[in-house]
This record gives structure tokens, C-alpha cells and sequence, in this order.
């Protein structure tokens, strides 16, 4: 305790009695930096005082991005309130210049764009001072922007509190005492806008006022953004979602688009910086990016970087896009189709608004809000659209059975939790979502235990009913589909999160090349027999009278979708027989065997396979070894050719699909460019020395081989 305390606790104590303290500090760096040379790469000095935790507990001292006493003692002046600001005459309330408030503006939406990237309101937002008091504003343009930032922030903490998928490294909702309910209501709110648009106007078509009609014209647009865009918000934001009121938004969402080119060209119409500060670099008028420094928790904190305008307007230009994809859920009738878009939104790694959003516009009647039947029905629908079960068939007889209505109302409940589940999991961000993957598969593995008993039981009662197709593993198939598409999105997320190494990808291909995707294109192949079947019966019922060779033709709805795996299916056997022929040729680099074993690696990369699934088997590491052996005795070229036989007839099956979309004509590029690498290996004699590069840049999971 320093000597000032002791006085301050004990007034009586006389400092006639206070003996000088004296300080022997000692300067260790030199010692410090000569004693660590002892220590190998990647090795740690552990003492019984000072472990790994508190080596990670630790504070950097003087570094400005961990010790937060830096970043408040930095510099000459110490921070100043909006109060004070304006007392000092450092910041206008009235007559602020046009380039200001642009600047003004911009800069609160880098704000707001850097705190959807998970940081706090305090280090971002509300670093705007006069968002401190909007009141106290006299300029209309400026005022009513700040109001409506405060809407917008509400609006979006509802969004992702609703949603319930946001993590702590997604976003913060503290508001650390700031009150985000200013006493104006959103439709006041947005009367303000309209008023200052339409103000701003006047102005700009007026010759004879001395204003530089640019920078009007560059305001006007930015209010107008902002008008546009919360209305937008406030009509996702209803808690009655209706097809009328989502498209409205969109019509709005597709406006705001059309300005932000306009906003970005404009950018240098705003003033200039008015100052550059050490640490967090050019900070514009009316910013104070310390301001709220003491309110921060006594943890570390996290550093802040700001976005420049541009890239910040970008962001926001790919968060309307993402909007406006998501918005067409509402028509979605389909689970599958509306599980596709979400599935196909979730790759593209979107922002928590996003996540946030498709999730209440798709599940508002989820059993999250106590509506269970309705999710029961679209489960229901779900599993007769994929392999039309007899049972689920409209005036089917099986459900003249009381006893068949309680175990299929039963089985359908039990599907609502996985199913629901696996929709949330569309909205968690990727690193979250390989957690709650291996979680969903015990979910599924117990539904696959229960859908065998039911098929069981009303194909046993099929038999006995005349004019009933055999109802052989209709909701199994259909719950082995979902359980192998989570299979397979977990094991390809370790690709995209990059969490394997180079040598292990020849198991993770493999795996993928002789169980999942050919389980899943055998899933696929039931369905579509299933559902031609149930097809040809309907249109002869209806054709009775017709000859038979004027039936309809039989088609297969799932055939693209077949092409497509079995394409992926190839792709992955190329991939691993090219690895083996690499590690064959010490193209690739592995483990020192003193610290290696295979099989621990392998038991931990399919530990949520082995555990819990019946369906399909897993595959142990001792069955996977006696069924690789033989592969492994081949020479290397023998095994480049077999991969360009299976790149090339990935390309073949992916060349014959009609109306490819982006991510097909990708895969067409990668299979090309592996075929002649592997053509090249195979024909050419490489040096073993050649770096071998894996290039995942045209996609997260199939990369590109390169040999330089």
C-alpha cells in the first residue's frame, strides 16, 4: 500500500512516524533476453508461481491494445463530454458546415457496421458525442439522423435478442448506461426525415440561396438512406410477419442499394479528419474515440478498428443484398427449399442482422413461441413432399387405424426438436455451427431408432391393406437424408475453419468418398423410385380410361441433386487417392512419428460419428486401415490416374447438368485444373522437392492442387 493510503486510512497517524519507502527496481530485460535463448522453438518455461493461465491472464504493460491505461493516458488532453465540447466552443450545436455533417454521418455508420462485427456500443457508436444529448442539436439534418440511429440500434438489438443466435464474439448488447428510447417515436422519427429530405431539397433546387448544391445533394441522399433503411427495419421488426409487409421492405431494401453508389462517390464531401490520433488513427469532428474508456469492464480490452466510410458503406450494400435473399423466405412453402436458402445464406458467412432476420421471418411460429402443431405440420409436409409415404398419403387407409394416428403424431413431435434445431443451427455463425453439428447428430441418431420402428409397424400393416404401396423405410430414408447432410456439413466445415492439416485430409476424403456421399446418393435414389412410383399411380388413377401409352412420363425429381452428389462423390475420391500418392512421393509433409499417432487423430476427427450413430455404421481406424491396405501398396502414378479418372468424370457429371448456377461452374473449373495436375504427375516425373499447395480460394471445401 503506498504511503498517501496509509494516511488517508489512519488521519491520526502522524507522518513524523512514516519512514521513506525506497524502490529498488532492477532492469531484468537484458538478462531476460539472454536466459530465453535456452529455450527451443515452441517450448514454455513453467514455474509453480506462473503457469499457462497466468502467461494467458497476463497484461502486456504499455501495449495500447491490452493495457487500457495507455489508451486513457495517451496524449495531452484528457477526454471531454458533449457538454464540455460545446462549452469550449470545440463542437457547433447550430449552423454545423455541410461537410461536417457528412462526415458526421459516415463515420457513425463505420461505427455501426464495426459494432455488428462484434464490438461494443461504447467503443464504436457512441463515440459520437452528439449522440451523447441529439436533443441539443439546433440543425435539423444532423438531429433527426442521430434519433434515427438510436431507432435503428433498438430495432437491431431486437432483432438478434429474438433470433437467439448470436454468440459473445458476435455481438455485444450491453448499453453500458446509455438509454436507447429517446422520448420520439419511430413514426415521429421518421416524419423528421422526411421533413429535413424534403428541406434539403427545396434548398437544392433554389438558385438564389449561396449553398453548394454537392454538398446538399450529398446530405439529402444520406437522409434519405437512413429514412429508407429504418423503415425497412421496422417492417421486419413486426411481430405479425405477412408477405405485404416483407415485400414493402424489400421494395425499400432494393432502393437503399441504389443510393449507396451514389454515397460512396460522394464520401469526399465530408471534412477532412480533425486530427490523427496515435492508436486509433484519423478521428473525425465530433468523435472522441476515448470518451467512454472508464465504462468499460475490467477486463482486457478489446481494440476497436473503425472501417473507413467506403468499405464500411460496402458492407452495408452486402447486408442489404443478404436482406433481400432472405426476405423471399416468407413464400417459402417447402422445409427443404426454405432449409436450401438458409444453408446456401449461412455459407456466405453473413453478419448477425442476417442471421438474426431469417430466423424470425421463417420460424415465427416455431415452438419457441409455444406453437408446436404448426411445426408438426410442416414437418409433416416436409417428409411427403421428399418420399411420399402411403401413410401420408390424402384418404389413406392406414390412417383408419386410431392407433396409426397416435404413433405418427408421436413421431412427427419427436422430429420437431432435431428439425427446429437444425434451422437455428442455419444462423449461428460457422465456427459455432461444427460445435452444435456434432450435438444435432445424437438428436438425429435417436429419431433414426424411432423411425425404423414406425416403418416397421405400418409396413407390417400395409401388407394387410389391399391397393397400399409397401411402406418399406419411408420416414427412415427421410431422416438418414437430414443425418447424412449434417454428417457432411460437419466434416467439410473442418476444411472452411481450417482445422486439419494437410496430412490428414486423405481420411476425411476418403470417409467422405466411400460412405457419405454414396449413402446419401442411395437415400436419394429410394426417394426419387418413391415418389415416381406414387407419380405413376396418381396419373393412372386418373387415366384409367386412357391407353398406356399415353401416360405421362415418369420424372425423376431428384436427378440434379443425384448428379451433383455423385459429382462430389468423384471429386472426393480423386482428392484422397492423389493424397496417398502424394504422401507416396513425400510431396507432403508429416508429423514427427515420436509425437504422431494416426489412429488418436482419426478416432478425434469422427469421435461424433463412433459415439452415437447406428445408421450408417461408423468406421473404425482398424477397418479403416484393412480397407485402405491395398491402396496403399500402389505406386504413386497408378494412383494419379485413378484420380483423373475420377476429376474427370466429376466434370462430366457436373458438364451435363442444365443451367449451372456459380458455385457448379466452379466446381467444373476445379475439376478441370486437378485433372491435368494429376495428368501431369502421373505422365511427368516431378521432383519430390516441389512445394505442393492446396488453393481453397474458389471454394471453402474442393481446393485447387497446385505443384510449383
Amino acid at each position: 500500500m503506498h504511503m498517501t493510503d496509509v494516511r488517508n486510512l489512519s488521519p491520526t497517524l502522524s507522518t513524523a512516524f512514516v519512514p521513506d519507502v525506497c524502490y529498488n527496481w532492477v532492469n531484468i530485460t537484458d538478462e531476460f533476453f539472454k536466459n530465453i535463448k535456452e529455450l527451443q522453438l515452441g517450448e514454455l518455461l513453467h514455474d509453480d508461481l506462473f503457469g499457462l493461465f497466468e502467461a494467458m491472464s497476463a497484461i502486456e504493460m504499455m501495449d495500447p491494445k491490452m493495457d487500457a491505461g495507455m489508451l486513457c493516458n495517451r496524449g495531452n488532453k484528457a477526454p471531454l463530454t458533449l457538454t464540455q465540447a460545446i462549452e469550449k466552443n470545440i463542437l457547433q450545436v447550430e449552423d454545423i458546415p455541410y461537410n461536417d455533417q457528412i462526415a458526421i454521418i459516415d463515420t457513425t455508420w463505420a461505427c455501426i457496421v464495426s459494432w455488428l462485427d462484434g464490438h461494443s456500443l461504447v467503443q464504436t457508436v457512441f463515440t459520437n458525442l452528439y449522440l451523447h444529448n441529439p436533443h441539443v442539436i439546433q440543425d435539423r439534418p444532423l438531429k433527426s439522423f442521430c434519433i434515427a440511429v438510436y431507432k435503428l440500434i433498438d430495432i437491431i438489438k431486437e432483432f438478434v435478442s429474438r433470433g437467439l443466435v448470436f454468440e459473445e464474439e458476435d455481438f455485444q448488447p450491453m448499453g453500458y448506461g446509455y438509454r436507447l428510447n429517446p422520448d420520439v417515436s419511430e413514426t415521429r422519427t421518421l416524419g423528421m426525415l422526411k421533413e429535413v429530405e424534403e428541406e434539403l431539397n427545396r434548398k437544392r433546387r433554389t438558385t438564389f440561396v449561396d449553398v453548394d448544391t454537392d454538398f446538399v445533394s450529398a446530405l439529402t441522399v444520406r437522409i434519405r438512406f437512413t429514412r429508407l433503411l429504418l423503415q425497412a427495419f421496422m417492417g421486419l421488426s413486426k411481430k405479425d410477419i405477412n408477405p405485404n409487409t416483407v415485400l414493402e421492405s424489400t421494395k425499400l431494401l432494393i432502393t437503399c442499394s441504389d443510393s449507396i453508389a451514389f454515397i460512396i462517390t460522394s464520401v469526399n464531401k465530408g471534412s477532412p479528419p480533425a486530427y490523427i490520433s496515435e492508436v486509433h488513427g484519423p478521428v473525425t469532428i465530433g468523435f472522441d474515440p476515448l470518451v467512454n474508456q472508464r465504462l468499460l469492464p475490467p477486463t482486457f480490452p478489446r481494440y476497436t478498428h473503425i472501417k473507413s466510410p467506403v468499405e464500411s458503406y460496402r458492407r452495408l450494400d452486402d447486408l442489404l443484398c443478404r436482406l433481400r435473399q432472405i426476405t423471399k423466405i416468407v413464400s417459402y412453402t417447402s422445409f427443404h427449399l426454405a432449409l436450401e436458402l438458409m444453408l446456401e445464406v449461412s455459407s456466405s458467412k453473413p453478419c448477425i442482422v442476417t442471421r438474426s432476420v431469417m430466423q424470425l421471418l421463417y420460424l415465427p411460429q416455431c415452438s419457441r413461441a409455444g406453437d408446436t402443431i404448426n411445426c408438426i405440420d410442416a414437418i409433416r409436409d416436409a417428409a411427403r413432399a421428399f418420399i411420399s409415404p402411403p401413410v401420408l398419403m390424402p384418404r389413406s387407409q392406414l390412417l383408419n387405424n386410431p392407433q396409426v394416428k397416435d404413433f405418427l403424431e408421436c413421431f412427427l413431435g419427436h422430429c420437431v426438436r432435431p428439425f427446429s434445431n437444425l434451422i437455428q443451427l442455419c444462423g449461428h455463425n460457422r465456427a459455432r455451427q461444427r460445435d452444435k453439428l456434432a450435438h444435432l447428430l445424437e438428436d438425429f441418431a435417436n429419431l433414426q431408432d424411432e423411425a425404423e420402428r414406425v416403418d416397421a409397424y405400418l409396413h407390417s400393416l400395409s401388407k394387410k391393406c389391399e391397393n397400399v404401396r409397401p411402406h418399406l423405410a419411408c420416414f427412415g430414408t427421410w431422416v438418414l437424408y437430414h443425418t447424412l447432410r449434417v454428417m457432411i456439413m460437419f466434416l467439410l466445415s473442418g476444411f472452411e475453419l481450417e482445422l486439419y492439416s494437410t496430412h490428414e485430409y486423405h481420411y476425411i476424403f476418403w470417409y467422405l468418398y466411400e460412405f457419405l456421399y454414396g449413402w446419401l446418393v442411395s437415400s436419394l435414389s429410394r426417394a426419387d423410385a418413391f415418389l415416381s412410383e406414387q407419380e405413376m399411380l396418381n396419373e393412372q388413377n386418373k387415366t384409367k380410361r386412357r391407353c398406356k401409352s399415353k401416360l405421362k412420363k415418369k420424372t425423376r425429381p431428384y436427378a440434379k441433386e443425384i448428379t451433383i452428389n455423385q459429382a462430389l462423390q468423384n471429386m472426393c475420391g480423386g482428392y484422397y487417392k492423389a493424397m496417398v500418392g502424394f504422401r507416396k512421393d513425400g510431396k507432403l509433409v508429416l508429423p514427427h512419428p515420436e509425437f504422431d499417432c494416426e489412429k488418436v487423430r482419426y478416432e478425434h476427427r469422427f469421435s461424433p460419428f463412433i459415439n452415437v450413430l447406428l445408421t450408417p455404421p461408423p468406421v473404425q481406424y482398424s477397418e479403416f486401415k484393412e480397407m485402405t491396405d491395398s491402396l496403399e501398396h500402389s505406386n504413386s502414378q497408378s494412383l494419379y490416374l485413378a484420380g483423373c479418372k475420377h476429376f474427370h468424370q466429376a466434370r462430366t457429371l457436373l458438364e451435363s447438368i442444365h443451367n449451372p448456377d456459380q458455385e457448379i461452374t466452379e466446381l467444373i473449373r476445379i475439376s478441370k485444373t486437378n485433372f491435368v495436375v494429376l495428368k501431369l504427375l502421373a505422365t511427368h516425373k516431378l521432383d519430390s522437392s516441389s512445394p505442393l499447395d492446396f488453393d481453397f480460394s474458389a471454394h471453402h471445401h474442393f481446393p485447387i492442387m497446385k505443384i510449383c
